[in-house]
């Protein structure tokens, strides 16, 4: 393979190796009543007592919540029996980014969705080498999923992951968009198709737990400033969810550290990732990994 200079492709493994162990152990987690915020809460310590911190905070969405639910500070909501659950969680060790999901079905109706999920994701991936279309991996999963009477989600998709970013560069859609973007040898990107029984799109909800620092506002109050200043400190500019500044930040409320929030995002200092939903409200699987392209192949780094 020939190696992008910028990487540090054993750090890469690295993380790659503890993010797929955190998956696996946190599959382990999701059981009928669980309450949502301890699988995240566990399955994140899982990665911090290895000596890691999180790419971004374990997201566990049911149902037609296809991504970005993360708990807040005080959830009480609990895995439902019928629930369709996706996990997606990465370490972190530096700059390097770990990525990867899967798709618990604790209903026993979804089991074809799944497993198409996850046979699309073993395609892409066999697909996967330098010099590849971007929209001839799409095409290959978008196959798939209509094969099993599903569509893929046309507005969600696999990303470039580079050091300090974790959605960067190359889009990897999930249907034969036109893209004759290439992939490129020694990259490092994550494979991910999204399925639904519903109409293949995703909309915002108006959940918003997930926040990344993008830049500097100008902020009228102490408050917003000293948020501002330990999500420099803890978060720097990686994605963190606003229950870790409550522990952070003990000397405040809840609502102060909202109002906080609310004043950077609206100042273009953070930017928010809600809660993305099956817009038809469909059922959404997962499944992802992430990989080093090679000149012929890829080597799966989630394992």
């Amino acid at each position: 393979m020939e190696e992008n200079s910028e990487y540090d492709y054993s750090v890469i493994k690295e993380v790659g190796k503890v993010s797929y162990e955190a998956l696996e152990y946190g599959k382990g987690l999701i059981k009928e009543g669980a309450k949502i915020l301890d699988i995240a809460e566990t399955v994140e310590k899982f990665i911090r007592d290895k000596g890691y911190e999180l790419a971004f905070p374990a997201n566990v969405s049911v149902n037609e919540a296809a991504a970005h639910y993360t708990p807040t500070p005080n959830d009480k909501s609990i895995i439902p029996k019928d629930g369709v659950v996706k996990l997606d969680i990465g370490a972190r060790k530096g700059e390097y980014l770990g990525d990867c999901a899967v798709t618990v079905d604790l209903s026993g109706n979804y089991g074809k969705m799944v497993e198409a999920s996850e046979k699309a994701l073993e395609a892409a991936l066999s697909m996967v080498k330098a010099g590849r279309k971007v929209n001839e991996i799409g095409r290959e999963i978008e196959k798939i999923a209509k094969e099993n009477g599903f569509s893929p989600i046309r507005n969600l998709g696999g990303h470039g992951v580079e050091r300090h970013d974790l959605h960067a560069g190359i889009f990897i859609p999930n249907f034969d968009n036109g893209d004759g973007a290439v992939l490129e040898e020694g990259s490092v990107i994550a494979i991910e198709p999204f399925m639904t029984n519903g109409e293949g799109f995703v909309i915002e909800g108006s959940v918003i737990e997930i926040f990344q620092k993008t830049g500097e506002a100008r902020l009228r109050s102490q408050d917003a400033r000293d948020v501002s200043s330990i999500i420099s400190e803890k978060h720097m500019t990686f994605p963190f969810a606003a229950r870790w500044l409550n522990a952070e930040l003990k000397d405040y409320s809840e609502f102060r550290i909202r109002k906080a929030l609310t004043e950077l995002a609206y100042g273009g200092a953070l930017e928010t990732f809600p809660v993305l939903n099956e817009r038809k409200k469909g059922i959404v699987t997962q499944a992802e990994k992430e990989v080093v392209v090679e000149k012929d192949s890829c080597t799966v780094l989630t394992k």
